[in-house]
C-alpha cells in the first residue's frame, strides 16, 4: 500500500493506509498501546490493544530483503512497540478512524502491521531543555521538532514569493561565482585561500557580478546564494556563512526605485507567509505575521540620530552608524508613531559605504544608499551604483583599494553602463525576525560560525 503522508489522513475516509515515520512518544498501558508518530508533515497517533506474549518466537515476524522485521500478528506487534526508543523508524499498515475525541487531530489508526525499518539508540543525546549549542551539535536530531520543520517551511515559501515576484516583473535568476580573484568591498572580512599556483577569496557577495549584468543588458536580476564574511562576531545575527537575497536592476534615477522595488518584494513575500503559515507560526511561535503596508517609512541616518536620542539612548559608535541598540530605539520609534514594523534608514556617510556607492549629487559626504530594518534589526542594505568609471576609481582609492587589482571590475564601466542599483539581504535575519525567534541559529539549516564547521 501506498504512504501516505500525515496532513492527508484527515481527508481521507475511514479503512486501511500504510504510514511512515519516526516514533516520537510510546504510552505502553496495562490494556492499550499508544504511540505518536511523527513524519515531515505532522503528527499521527498509533493504537495498538495489548495482547499475551506467549507464541512470539515461533509467529512474530517476517522479513524484508534488507532483512528488518514487519511484525504483523497482535503478540509480536505489542512486543515491538514495548522495545521502540525515541526516533525509531518505522512504517505501519493500520486502520484509520476519525474519532472527535483524540486530541491529535481527531484521526488515530489501528496498527495492524509495523515494521520497524530502522532502530534507535536507547538514549537520545539532546533533550528539549538542552542548549542551543548543544542542539547545533546533533542539529540532524534537532530539526526533528516542528517547530524547526515549520522554520524551514516558511523559508521554502518566503523565497519561492521573492522569486515568482522578481519572474513576473522581468527580472532574470543569475548564479554567481563564490571564488573570486580580488575583493569586492574590503579585504578586512575575506576568507583566502590557496588557488593552484595563486589566491582566491570567497565572494562576501554577488556585487561585482550582479553589477556587470548591467553592461550586459540584462537590465535586471536576481540571486540566492551563499556569501561568505571572515568575520570573528559571536552575535546572535552574524556568521560566517550565510545564504544572500540579492537584486540589481538598471535606468534608476536614484535609490529611491531600489527601495520601491525593494518593499513591494518583501511585501509579497511576507504576505505569502502569512497566508499559507499564518495559524502554524501563531500556534509555534506565538507571533502574527503582520503583512506590512506600501510604502516603508523612509528616515535620513542623521534624522534617525536625533530620534533616538530623544528616546534616551545615545548611539556610542564614533563612525556615525546605529549600533544594535540605536535600530531597536529607532524601530519602537517607527512601530509608535507609523505603526509599522519596518523602515528604511537612507542617505548614509559616504565614510561608512563601499566605495561603489553612489555619492549625494549636492553632497560628497553622503550617499544614495539605504538599510532596511526589520522588526529592530538590520536586514538588508542597497543603494544606487556609481556608474562612471573615472568616479569608481577616485572613490576606491579613498577606501585604500588600489585601481590595479579592480580592473576586471571597472572593466565593466569603460563599455557603456547605465544608471543601476540594488540590494543584498540577509535570508536567516528575516526569518528570525518574521518567527519572532533570538538567533539565526535558529533559521540556518546548518549554522557556520568562527568556532562551528560541524556538522
Amino acid at each position: 500500500m501506498t504512504r501516505t503522508l500525515i496532513k492527508n489522513l484527515a481527508a481521507l475516509p475511514d479503512g486501511p493506509v500504510t504510514v511512515a515515520g519516526w516514533v516520537d512518544t510510546v504510552r505502553d498501558q496495562k490494556k492499550v498501546q499508544f504511540v505518536i508518530l511523527r513524519d515531515e508533515s505532522g503528527a499521527v497517533q498509533l493504537v495498538n490493544l495489548r495482547a499475551g506474549a506467549e507464541g512470539i518466537a515461533s509467529r512474530s515476524r517476517d522479513a524484508n530483503a534488507d532483512g528488518s522485521a514487519i511484525h504483523r500478528i497482535p503478540e509480536a506487534i505489542t512486543e515491538a512497540i514495548s522495545g521502540l526508543a525515541h526516533g525509531t523508524m518505522v512504517r505501519v499498515t493500520g486502520e484509520l478512524k476519525h474519532d472527535e475525541r483524540v486530541k491529535l487531530g481527531g484521526i488515530e489508526v489501528k496498527i495492524a502491521s509495523l515494521e520497524v525499518v530502522s532502530e534507535a539508540l536507547p538514549e537520545t543525546p539532546i533533550a528539549d531543555d538542552s542548549s542551543l549549542d548543544k542542539r547545533l551539535d546533533w542539529r540532524f536530531l534537532d530539526l526533528r521538532r516542528p517547530e524547526a520543520n515549520l522554520i524551514f517551511r516558511v523559508q521554502t515559501t518566503f523565497e519561492h514569493a521573492l522569486r515568482t515576484w522578481w519572474v513576473e516583473n522581468d527580472f532574470v535568476e543569475i548564479h554567481t561565482p563564490k571564488l573570486m580573484a580580488s575583493a569586492s568591498e574590503s579585504r578586512a572580512e575575506l576568507f583566502e585561500l590557496e588557488y593552484f599556483e595563486g589566491t582566491a577569496y570567497l565572494a562576501q557577495s554577488p556585487q561585482f557580478f550582479k553589477q556587470m549584468a548591467q553592461p550586459a543588458g540584462f537590465g535586471r536580476v536576481f540571486e540566492i546564494a551563499p556569501a561568505f564574511r571572515a568575520d570573528p562576531s559571536f552575535t546572535s545575527r552574524h556568521a560566517t556563512e550565510f545564504t544572500s537575497i540579492d537584486a540589481e536592476m538598471s535606468w534608476i534615477d536614484s535609490h529611491e526605485d531600489v527601495m520601491a522595488m525593494h518593499e513591494q518584494l518583501v511585501t509579497t513575500a511576507v504576505a505569502a507567509v502569512a497566508d499559507k503559515h499564518g495559524a502554524e507560526i501563531q500556534a509555534a511561535f506565538g507571533v502574527d505575521v503582520t503583512v506590512p503596508r506600501l510604502p516603508f517609512p523612509r528616515i535620513p541616518l542623521a534624522e534617525a540620530h536625533e530620534i533616538v536620542k530623544a528616546r534616551g539612548y545615545q548611539v556610542p559608535r564614533t563612525d556615525g552608524d546605529l549600533d544594535p541598540e540605536g535600530e531597536r530605539q529607532l524601530s519602537a520609534h517607527v512601530r509608535e508613531h507609523f505603526g509599522h514594523d519596518f523602515v528604511f534608514v537612507t542617505d548614509y556617510a559616504s565614510g561608512i559605504r563601499p566605495f561603489y556607492h553612489m555619492r549625494h549629487e549636492g553632497d560628497q559626504g553622503l550617499t544614495n544608499s539605504y538599510d532596511l530594518l526589520y522588526n529592530g534589526t538590520e536586514i538588508a542594505t542597497g543603494a544606487q551604483r556609481e556608474h562612471r568609471v573615472d568616479v569608481l576609481i577616485e572613490q576606491a582609492r579613498e577606501k585604500g583599494l588600489e585601481p590595479e587589482e579592480l580592473e576586471f571590475y571597472l572593466d565593466f564601466f569603460r563599455y557603456g553602463v547605465p544608471p543601476h542599483g540594488g540590494f543584498g539581504m540577509g535570508l536567516a535575519r528575516a526569518l528570525m525576525l518574521m518567527l519572532g525567534l533570538g538567533s539565526i541559529r535558529e533559521t540556518t539549516y546548518l549554522f557556520r560560525g568562527p568556532t562551528r564547521l560541524l556538522p
